[in-house]
């Protein structure tokens, strides 16, 4: 299983439009094959960070989904929103179990 976790700064004045594209995004991307979580969320101390969390069965779902066409309208619209540099990190995961 693959996690991808990171961080989506967002300007103020999209902070609307970015939470439209993101449920846009999180709904098509549900969908996907070997998709088995995928949601985006604001800091609730800062609205205009966006979290996103990710978990796939394989990596082959993962690259499939960055060519769905959701995904590259996306990050064609994704720079005019920025308030900073997007990061995200991808994690391996061999074991997962209730705590």
């Amino acid at each position: 299983m693959l996690v991808i976790a990171g961080t989506i700064p967002i300007k103020p004045e999209k902070r609307q439009e970015a939470q439209q594209l993101a449920r846009v995004l999180e709904t098509e991307t549900r969908k996907e094959p070997g998709c088995l979580m995928y949601t985006f969320y604001a800091d609730q101390t800062d609205p205009n960070l966006f979290f996103i969390f990710e978990e796939w069965d394989s990596e082959e779902a993962l690259q499939k989904h960055f060519q769905t066409e959701h995904m590259k309208k996306f990050m064609q619209q994704a720079p005019s929103l920025l308030a900073g540099k997007l990061s995200a990190k991808k994690y391996t995961v061999s074991a997962a179990a209730p705590l």
